[in-house]
């Protein structure tokens, strides 16, 4: 899920949330990736006789409309879409003298297991919701023989998890010491040293079912001393080894940047490439840029813009309102977020900027 999928889905979720029912009349249906749609639907018939059940008029009447509207929104369907299909229906209205039934359905994006039915003052979203985190992650593990550090790469996020500091001695030998007994002392201290953060490693990455890797970088040869001590599980999930300039929290940074060619793929490289795409631009060609909403809705309206950078900081009814103009134009939509360097930058220059196709003045 890029990050435009990810807003649309996200806003879904939002809006279905601030949806409330006056009794327990809003129905929600999840139904799982491969299930026949037909049986879901004669499930509802029947759902629509016990309904019938129901004491209160009011809430009678419209969960047996909401079920009925979602039964015919159903039978759109000739089969269950592959990730499944989760579907809400009920009063929308907020004035209580006056009903207005809704249907509202979305493919999740991820295959969907659960099968449900459930009527309730609110939609059940929480299962939706589960499906927003992240779960591209990363360990990160920068080193060299005075420092560690351990992070996650999760979606566009760096967060450190652990640091620490050896005890091995510097080059420069005490007093009395023969150089052979004090390389010998400095190599049993790195081993112990290396131990140590292959332990932290085996905490914090173990158990995490999600990582897809794990980055190891640092200055000189150390992160290869290290590699050796590192457990065979996650010995194998080493998917790069990168000569840094930096340990500490700018190391952990420098490894996801020197990772380009692992990550390429992945939504944190390509939003930092597109973004400094632009501040390119506008350092070397300003009139192959615009930026801010009056400067970028003029390039939008004469069909300048060929890639428009939008922030998720923006509130939503701007962003929908970008969004339909670049569906008009052909121009290429990007949600840029704010976990960057570069995300914040594009967020301090107004949240909207564009690459254009010509200059507009």
């Amino acid at each position: 899920m890029n990050i435009k999928e990810k807003y649309k889905f996200k806003k879904f979720i939002k809006d279905l949330s601030t949806i409330r029912g006056r009794h327990t009349e809003l129905v929600s249906v999840y139904i799982p990736a491969g299930y026949d749609i037909i049986k879901i639907i004669q499930h509802l018939s029947q759902e629509q006789g016990t309904a019938s059940n129901i004491k209160d008029k009011t809430t009678r009447t419209h969960v047996i409309d909401s079920l009925e509207k979602m039964i015919r929104h159903l039978r759109l369907f000739k089969q269950t879409p592959p990730n499944g299909l989760v579907v809400f229906s009920g009063n929308i209205s907020k004035k209580e003298s006056q009903t207005d039934i809704q249907v509202f359905s979305i493919e999740p994006p991820q295959s969907l297991k659960l099968r449900m039915y459930r009527c309730d003052q609110t939609f059940v979203l929480e299962p939706l919701e589960e499906m927003l985190e992240d779960t591209t992650t990363y360990g990160l593990i920068v080193i060299d023989r005075r420092e560690a550090d351990i992070g996650l790469l999760k979606g566009t996020s760096i967060k450190t998890l652990s640091h620490s500091t050896s005890d091995v001695p510097g080059k420069t030998r005490a007093g009395g010491q023969s150089a052979k007994r004090f390389e010998s002392l400095r190599k049993l201290s790195a081993i112990d040293f290396y131990k140590r953060i292959s332990d932290k490693s085996n905490k914090e990455f173990l158990q995490k079912k999600e990582l897809k890797g794990i980055l190891l970088g640092g200055p000189g040869l150390t992160k290869e001393e290290f590699l050796e001590y590192l457990n065979t599980e996650l010995k194998n999930k080493v998917m790069a080894i990168k000569d840094l300039s930096y340990t500490g929290d700018f190391g952990l940074k420098e490894l996801v940047e020197k990772s380009k060619d692992v990550l390429v793929k992945e939504e944190i490289i390509e939003e930092k490439e597109i973004v400094n795409r632009f501040l390119k631009l506008l350092a070397t060609a300003t009139e192959k840029v615009a930026y801010g909403i009056a400067e970028v809705k003029k390039a939008l309206e004469i069909g300048a813009v060929e890639i428009l950078l939008i922030s998720e900081s923006l509130e939503d009814v701007l962003i929908e309102s970008l969004e339909e103009s670049t569906s008009q134009t052909g121009a290429e939509l990007r949600m840029i977020s704010t976990d960057t360097t570069e995300g914040k930058q594009l967020k301090d220059l107004g949240g909207v900027a564009a690459i254009l196709r010509f200059p507009i003045s």
